[in-house]
Order: structure tokens, then sequence, then C-alpha cells
């Protein structure tokens, strides 16, 4: 895959590569406390010069975090040998990103979510883009493209700190762009993501 980029790109997957890779990886353990595992991609390409990140509007017919803006993935499944696999697997069940088109550069640390109980295993890969998606109607009712820069510390219009959603108010980072929000775990992904990143890599500013 790296052969059919060009030299911007794969400048900025080794920024990003060795930005995860220099690094300790934060894991969360902790079977005994009923904890259950899972694991999603965090999808980035660039569009018309610009690093953007690609994420799933949930169904409201998901069992869990309904309508939310999220990455795609879900819950390891006993036959994946690793959470890698089960990242990869679920992009290709949930939007037809077939595994072989991701270049997969890294690992964050693990998240717990708030509400149900998972622990969230973050991986990071560069994917093509326009791609031919097939998107499973069950899980996903659109995708939702944000350009890198959104979650920049200097996009003050950007972030906020609090969100309610069905009547309850949840505080923590929250993004948003183009009428869309991004809060919860998908959030604290992103904050983290792109702590680990503002310094480290050149981001043009791009059109508001």
């Amino acid at each position: 895959m790296i052969e059919r980029m060009s030299a911007e790109k794969i400048c900025f997957l080794d920024a990003i590569e060795k930005t995860l890779a220099g690094r300790s990886l934060k894991k969360i353990e902790g079977d005994d406390r009923g904890y259950r595992h899972s694991a999603v991609l965090i999808p980035l390409f660039s569009y018309r010069g610009e690093c953007c990140v690609l994420f799933t509007k949930r169904s409201e017919t998901v069992e869990h975090h309904k309508g939310q803006i999220s990455f795609p993935g879900g819950a390891v499944d006993a036959g994946d040998r690793s959470f890698e696999e089960t990242a990869l697997r679920e992009t290709w069940e949930e939007i037809g990103l077939r595994p072989v088109d991701i270049c997969v550069v890294g690992r964050l640390d693990d998240i717990l979510t708030v509400a149900s109980n998972f622990v969230i295993h973050p991986y990071v890969g560069l994917i093509p883009y326009p791609y031919d998606f097939a998107l499973s109607l069950e899980e996903v009712e659109h995708l939702v493209t944000m350009p890198l820069r959104v979650f920049l510390p200097g996009e003050n219009a950007a972030r906020g700190c609090r969100f309610e959603y069905m009547g309850e108010i949840f505080h923590g980072p929250t993004f948003t762009f183009g009428g869309e929000v991004i809060w919860g775990a998908t959030a604290r992904i992103m904050d983290k993501f792109i702590s680990l990143l503002a310094d480290k890599i050149s981001l043009p500013p791009g059109g508001k």
C-alpha cells in the first residue's frame, strides 16, 4: 500500500507511526471486573490535501450507543486472534472497508466506557478515499467525515466540555462540526490521539 502513496502521505504516516511506537501503552486488563472488550479503527485519509477522520453515525437499532458518532468497530468475538483483528473485522462488517485496504500504523491507550462497561482498544489506520463503502444499515445510519484539525486544541469553536444525552448530562471533551457532535468515549479517544500528535505533525489550516 505504501508504494501507491505520495511522499507527503508517507511522511505523515511515518510521523504517526513513530509517535505511537515511541511510547508505553496503557492497557486496561481487569477481566475479573466483568469488563467486555471491543476494538475500533480510527480511519485517517487525505482529501483535497487535508487529513480527515472517518466516523460512523450509529443506527437507532443497535444495542449500545444508539445514534451516536463513533468509530467503526465492535465487540471481540471468540474467533478473533487479536484486538487488531477485531477492529479490522468489525470495520469490514460495518462499512465494507476491506482489511487489505487498511494500513494499521499503531495503537492508542485503552479506554473504558462510562455506561456500557466496555474496554475499547483503538487502532489507527490509513485508508483510501474515496472508497466504495458498503454500510450495514442495521448498525450504521451514515458515514461522517471531519478534518483532523477540528480536534486541535486551538479550535475553540469546535470544543466543549459537556453533553446532554437522553436527559442526562455527561462531562468530558466534545467536538462539533457540520452539525454533528462527538462526545463520550469517541471524543476521549480523539482528544488523547491529537494530544499525542499536535506538536509532531503539521496540519494545513483548511477551510472552515
